[in-house]
């Protein structure tokens, strides 16, 4: 690893995920000399694919190599109880009613290398989530947000409809706008939803007025066919089914395209916690302190700007280890995600499953509209891989057959076996509730002194719980999955019940309920109009120190229902014009930096 602690920077920016590398090469562009610290490892796409192939457990994180000196969550860490609740051992510390459930990746690229791909806007009304009585509304608005939305689907190269956004999701648009990329093909299941679903409506448990049906394409950040002006980078997506947690075709964008890009003035060091913010006597950062293996001393690196962009719960563990930014006690409060109610069955015909992006469409109409006053709003999202999510991949249904399938109890074999198993696992498919969660200061990452990683660092202390309003979505999400099934003429098979595969069990009005993390945590260090009870501005820089800004889905006011990875990078590109102004105001540009000796480079 190198050693450039002898020298000042520009900035430091901490974190090598989506957040920090657009920062990074946006910085890097205006002549910035910039120092990246990541605190996981880094790995080429062929050991990671490699890594994969040979997992005997296919986990999100699992192509990823681990640092020991960074641990990272991973979904296998929690599991549920036969009597109710959940058993968590892993390295967060959990105590709240219930789990926390979404994990993250340290590596260099960050949970960016396993994220889904899915890249919709948010609507308009998300940003106003506090006029509906849950939640906060943001310090900005969509139309300020717009430039940089589309600054970003350059940026990752996204694929979509405008035209289809803008009719059936309400998004205004610019007028001849065009998505870089054309948009990803139906899946064949989306073909036989929209045949059977467009133009019906189904009741909203909690609305005013029926929903009226219709399957919309989703945004990817996955190649297909330019369009005029733009080009593709990378390869193209061939259907394997593993874009989470790694597509081999390297298809779907990650961090490291934009890595890639960096100017020369930016350097990458990997395996390096950052373990404070230094400040000075007038609230200014001056530098990071991080250690490589625990074995290392602790180092200090010096610079005019510092950048924590290292995951909503890293963001808030470091400004809680600093002391830094929390005058107004609210840094780490408000930890959201978007927790999601699966639902699963039998199509009555064959419909090709496990193939092909993990969703390509989904259902919009219970984003919006004055039903979110009485319970969570919803995206549906039609599932492509088959039972995936919910029950695990389809070898688990073989094993079944082969112990009890049989009419008699007894296992399938041969023939018959072959012929069942064809005939269950091509009708097999899911819905995917994403829940918009609430801003509710209970819920918040804390340290715990006595809990320590392996550098003897505090270990990030996790309360969570799903309000009422939640509780309530998901209640009437499972009402309109019964009528979509009943419109499909599918067989519903879904069933919760208390026990190891479901830790986020949980009985509401009587009934019970279960559900699944999306891995978009949000919250911790949430951006106000005002110092008294938010953590950051509108440009992310924390109002209790000019020169330090903490960007990421942690700044969000409102995690909404939508996949948040676009509007993150909007909001990052939109932050770095402001950390430039900063840098200028604090000293002239340096149009020609000086090489680092030693450091790391993509």
């Amino acid at each position: 690893m190198s050693t450039p602690q002898e020298r000042h920077w520009d900035a430091v920016v901490v974190g090598a995920g989506f957040a920090g590398s657009l920062v990074a090469k946006g910085l890097g562009e205006r002549g910035w000399r910039v120092l990246v610290l990541e605190a996981g490892a880094g790995q080429s796409h062929a050991e990671a694919l490699e890594a994969y192939r040979t997992a005997p457990a296919k986990t999100p994180n699992s192509p990823y190599r681990s640092t020991p000196s960074a641990p990272s969550p991973d979904v296998t860490d929690l599991s549920g109880e036969a009597g109710g609740g959940f058993h968590a051992d892993g390295y967060f510390v959990q105590r709240g009613p219930l789990p926390y459930a979404s994990g993250y990746l340290r590596a260099n690229g960050g949970t960016g290398l396993a994220w889904t791909g899915l890249a919709p806007r948010m609507h308009p009304e998300d940003f106003r989530a506090g006029d509906f009585g849950h939640g906060r509304d943001w310090p900005i608005g969509y139309q300020d947000l717009e430039p940089y939305y589309r600054a970003a689907e350059r940026e990752i190269g996204v694929a979509g409809d405008a035209e289809e956004q803008r009719a059936q999701v309400g998004l205004p648009l610019p007028d001849g706008y065009r998505f870089p990329l054309r948009a990803i093909p139906r899946s064949y299941l989306d073909q036989v939803m929209s045949r059977a679903l467009d133009g019906h409506s189904v009741r909203d448990p909690a609305g005013p007025a029926p929903v009226r049906l219709r399957v919309v394409g989703t945004p990817h950040a996955r190649n297909s066919l330019p369009t005029p002006g733009h080009s593709v980078e990378g390869g193209s997506c061939v259907g394997h089914a593993s874009c989470v947690p790694i597509c081999p075709s390297q298809a779907k964008y990650t961090p490291l395209r934009t890595q890639a890009r960096w100017r020369p003035s930016v350097h990458l060091l990997t395996r390096a916690v950052v373990s404070r913010v230094l400040l000075d006597a007038a609230g200014r950062a001056t530098g990071v302190e991080y250690r490589g293996d625990p074995a290392d001393g602790t180092r200090t690196v010096r610079a005019d700007l510092v950048v924590l962009a290292a995951h909503a719960i890293e963001n808030a563990r470091l400004l809680l280890l600093s002391g830094a930014a929390n005058s107004s006690d609210q840094v780490g409060r408000n930890l959201m995600d978007h927790p999601v109610l699966l639902t699963w069955g039998l199509m009555p015909r064959q419909i090709g499953p496990y193939r092909g992006p993990g969703s390509t469409s989904g259902l919009e109409g219970f984003r919006f509209g004055p039903a979110r006053a009485r319970r969570a709003p919803f995206r549906v999202e039609i599932g492509n891989w088959g039972w995936t999510w919910a029950l695990g991949p389809p070898d688990g249904r073989v094993a079944e057959l082969l112990r009890s399938g049989g009419p008699d109890g007894r296992g399938r074999f041969g023939t018959e076996l072959r012929r069942t198993v064809a005939d269950r696992v091509g009708r097999e498919f899911a819905f995917q509730f994403e829940m918009e969660q609430d801003a509710d200061p209970a819920n918040r990452v804390t340290l715990d002194p006595r809990l320590r990683d392996p550098l003897g660092l505090p270990r990030p202390a996790l309360h969570y719980d799903l309000s009422g309003w939640v509780r309530r979505g998901i209640a009437a999400a499972k009402g309109v999955s019964d009528q979509l099934f009943t419109l499909l003429g599918a067989e519903d098979l879904t069933s919760f019940a208390p026990g190891a595969g479901w830790p986020g069990y949980f009985e509401h009005e009587g009934r019970g309920y279960a559900y699944r993390a999306a891995g978009h945590g949000a919250g911790t260090h949430l951006m106000g109009t005002s110092p008294t009870d938010s953590v950051v501005d509108q440009w992310q820089r924390c109002w209790d120190h000019p020169n330090l800004y903490a960007v990421g889905c942690g700044s969000m006011p409102s995690v909404a229902t939508a996949n948040p990875s676009l509007t993150m990078a909007a909001l990052a590109l939109r932050s770095t014009e402001a950390i430039h102004r900063t840098l200028l105001a604090r000293r002239r540009l340096n149009a020609s930096p000086p090489a680092l000796e030693g450091a790391d480079h993509p």
